[in-house]
C-alpha cells in the first residue's frame, strides 16, 4: 500500500535510534478533503527564474549550504508512578533541517520537526551550536519559525523564490540531514506542481511541489532550491510503500512559507479562512461536491454544524462550481481558491444542487478550528 508520510527525523535515545515515519494520509481512488488552508495573497518577491539552470549543483551547494542548519529537537515523555507498574521518564532526540531566513536569527523549518520539543538546538555548518526558541508554529501549513541569538556573521539567509513560477522539469536541489547526515545534497527536477498534501492537523496544504530529488527522514524543514539556488519550498513529505524514499517527495510552497513566517515574526496570529464542508471531486462535470453523506474521514458529516457553510444553507450533494466568478475544477481547486481569502471576508459561490438547479450563495468565511473535524 502506498502511503504519504511526513519525513520525520531520525529519532535517537530512548527508542534506540529507530527511524519513525508517521502516516498522515492514505492514497486512494476517491480523495476526500476537509476545507481550506492559509491565505497566500501577500506580495511575493520577484521570481528568481526557477526555470534557469545557471548554477551547477556544486555552485548551489557552496552558495547555500552555510544557510542550511541541522536541528536537534529534544522531547521528554513523562513517566508514571502506579505501584509495581511505574515507568521512568523517557527523553528522545530527533534531527531535522532548517533554513536561515534573515540576519535577525529567524530560521524556518517544518512544524512537525519541533512539535512537542522541550529544547531545540541549531547546529551551523562551521560547527557552532546554539539553543533556539520556537517563535511560532502553524500546523495547517506545517511551518515553524525558530530563533537563535548568534553573531550576525553566523547567519547566511537564503533568498526565497516565487513558488508559482516552478514548472515541471525545472532543476532542483535539496539540502538536509537525512538519517542524521547533515549537509547531504541531492538533485532532481520538479516532477509536478499544484499537488495537495495533508498537514499535521489534517487540513489540506495546496500548491505543494513534487520532486524526484531524494529526500528521506531528516530532510524535513530543509530547502528545495531552484536552479539559481533560491528556496521554492521546504521539504515536507514523501510517498512510499516501504517507509523509504521512492523518488516521490513533496515540499510546501515557498509563497505560503514566506507569508506564514512573516506573520509569525511580526508577532501576529496566523489565521485561515474556513467554510466547514467535506468535499470530493464532482461526480459529474467540474466542481467541488459536498459529500452526499458522512463518509471516509468526515466524522462531522458533509457540513459542519454551525459553520459558515451551514449558516449559508449549503447542504450535502451541493456542488460548488465557482467562487467570486472563478471557476472551480475540483476540490483541490476550491481549497486553493479559498486560501486567497481571509476570515471575515464574504465570497459569492456558484452552487449547483443535486437537482441541477444553480444559485448564487454568499458565504462569510470563518476562522478555521485548530484541527480538521475528522475521525482520524
Amino acid at each position: 500500500m502506498t502511503r504519504l508520510i511526513k519525513i520525520l527525523p531520525v529519532i535517537a535515545g530512548a527508542i534506540g535510534g529507530a527511524i519513525v515515519a508517521l502516516l498522515i494520509a492514505n492514497g486512494g481512488t476517491t480523495k476526500t478533503v476537509t476545507d481550506e488552508i492559509v491565505s497566500q495573497s501577500a506580495s511575493v518577491p520577484a521570481s528568481s527564474a526557477t526555470r534557469s539552470s545557471g548554477l551547477t549543483i556544486n555552485q548551489i551547494y557552496k552558495k547555500d549550504s552555510p544557510g542550511v542548519v541541522d536541528l536537534t529537537a529534544t522531547s521528554t515523555q513523562q513517566g508514571n508512578s502506579n505501584g509495581f507498574f511505574s515507568t521512568p521518564s523517557q527523553t528522545t532526540q530527533s534531527e531535522g533541517a532548517g533554513v536561515v531566513f534573515d540576519k535577525q536569527g529567524d530560521i524556518l523549518t517544518d512544524e512537525h520537526v519541533v512539535a512537542g520539543a522541550s529544547r531545540v538546538t541549531v547546529h551551523f555548518q562551521d560547527g557552532i551550536s546554539a539553543p533556539a526558541t520556537v517563535l511560532g508554529t502553524d500546523a495547517s501549513t506545517d511551518m515553524a519559525v525558530i530563533k537563535v541569538n548568534v553573531n550576525a556573521s553566523e547567519l547566511h539567509p537564503i533568498p526565497f523564490a516565487n513558488s508559482s513560477d516552478a514548472q515541471v522539469g525545472d532543476p532542483v536541489v535539496a539540502i538536509g540531514s537525512p538519517f542524521g547526515l547533515p549537509e547531504t545534497t541531492t538533485a532532481g527536477i520538479v516532477s509536478a506542481t499544484g499537488r495537495s498534501i495533508t498537514a499535521p492537523n489534517n487540513y489540506t496544504i495546496p500548491g505543494a511541489i513534487q520532486t524526484d530529488a531524494s529526500i528521506n527522514p531528516g530532510n524535513s524543514g530543509g530547502p528545495l532550491l531552484d536552479g539559481n539556488g533560491d528556496v521554492i519550498g521546504l521539504n515536507d513529505q514523501i510517498q512510499t510503500s516501504s517507509g523509504d524514499s521512492a523518488g516521490v517527495g513533496f515540499a510546501t510552497p515557498s509563497n505560503a512559507d514566506m507569508q506564514v513566517a512573516n506573520t509569525i515574526i511580526a508577532g501576529k496570529k496566523v489565521e485561515h479562512a474556513w467554510v466547514g464542508v467535506c468535499l470530493e471531486n464532482a461526480t459529474s462535470g467540474s466542481g467541488a461536491e459536498i459529500v452526499p453523506s458522512a463518509q471516509n474521514n468526515c466524522s462531522t458529516g458533509p457540513v459542519v454544524p454551525g459553520s459558515p457553510a451551514a449558516k449559508a444553507g449549503l447542504t450535502a450533494g451541493d456542488t460548488i462550481t465557482a467562487v467570486n466568478g472563478k471557476n472551480i475544477a475540483n476540490s483541490d481547486g476550491f481549497i486553493s481558491t479559498i486560501s486567497n481569502y481571509k476570515p471575515g471576508q464574504t465570497v459569492t459561490m456558484t452552487v449547483r444542487s443535486p437537482s441541477g438547479a444553480t444559485a448564487k450563495v454568499k458565504v462569510t468565511l470563518g476562522t478555521r478550528p485548530a484541527s480538521a473535524p475528522t475521525a482520524g
